[in-house]
């Protein structure tokens, strides 16, 4: 069975933003030093129910979005085709992270599949 595993804000302004979720709820957000502009949302102390997140800078995507993990992208992808959703963006390698992909079910909502590199530290 695959469990969501992150979400995903838009914005347009990323600072403001954090600013927003750090007072609003305590969350602690930092930027991500990898290749995009990205921040990472930590909602809570490791072991706690709950997920952590990010904040990214306005896309395509102008809604909040579910990640689930999976343990191949390629698979996922081909069933939720198969259960009648479709593809919306293809898979794509997030350095030192893994690989992702966007879909949407049959009711229009997007949500992500993450496969985690098993060789990332």
């Amino acid at each position: 069975m695959s469990r969501v595993i992150h979400f995903e804000i838009p914005t347009s302004d990323p600072e403001r933003a954090a600013n927003f979720y750090r007072k609003a709820f305590g969350w602690k957000i930092e930027k991500w030093p990898g290749p995009m502009e990205y921040w990472l949302v930590t909602t809570g102390p490791e072991g706690t129910p709950g997920i952590n997140g990010g904040l990214m800078k306005n896309t395509d995507v102008k809604t909040t979005t579910n990640t689930i993990g999976v343990d191949s992208v390629d698979t996922a992808i081909e069933a939720a085709k198969h259960a009648g959703g479709k593809l919306v963006m293809p898979k794509t390698p997030i350095p030192g992270v893994g690989y992702f992909a966007y879909c949407e079910d049959t009711e229009g909502n997007l949500f992500g599949v993450m496969q985690a590199d098993k060789n990332a530290k």
